[in-house]
């Protein structure tokens, strides 16, 4: 199996052992990304609409130092730590996910960092 590891300081360092996201193939899996800035690597807004736009910034630059971009990307699998932020995740969701890939969203009981949202992804070329 060819793999790569995917690794961008446009998006933020894993707080963990894991990699940003692997490409295997064709087939890019990424990590779970949450709201942390970069460049300085502190939660980039306490507000659902501010961590909702951060992680997909972050995604964006995990996908583009792939090779990829929203467009290629197949399913998502998002985690929400209060259901009721639904709506205003939807609302700044589908301004990046025109291309309306299957997603999956669940509540979580706590997400990494105190995060009020993440996001991970499959994309394909």
């Amino acid at each position: 199996m060819d793999k790569e590891i995917i690794s961008t300081a446009n998006a933020p360092a894993a707080v963990g052992p894991y990699s940003q996201a692997i490409k295997v193939g064709n087939t890019l899996y990424s990590s779970g990304q949450i709201a942390l800035d970069p460049a300085t690597g502190a939660m980039a807004a306490e507000d659902i609409a501010g961590q909702a736009e951060q992680v997909m910034k972050n995604l964006q630059a995990v996908l583009t130092a792939a090779g990829y971009s929203f467009e290629d990307v197949v399913k998502t699998t998002c985690f929400l730590a209060d259901m009721k932020d639904f709506a205003t995740f939807n609302a700044i969701y589908e301004k990046y996910f025109v291309s309306k890939p299957a997603r999956s969203c669940v509540a979580a009981a706590a997400l990494p960092k105190n995060a009020l949202v993440e996001v991970e992804l499959i994309a394909i070329r």
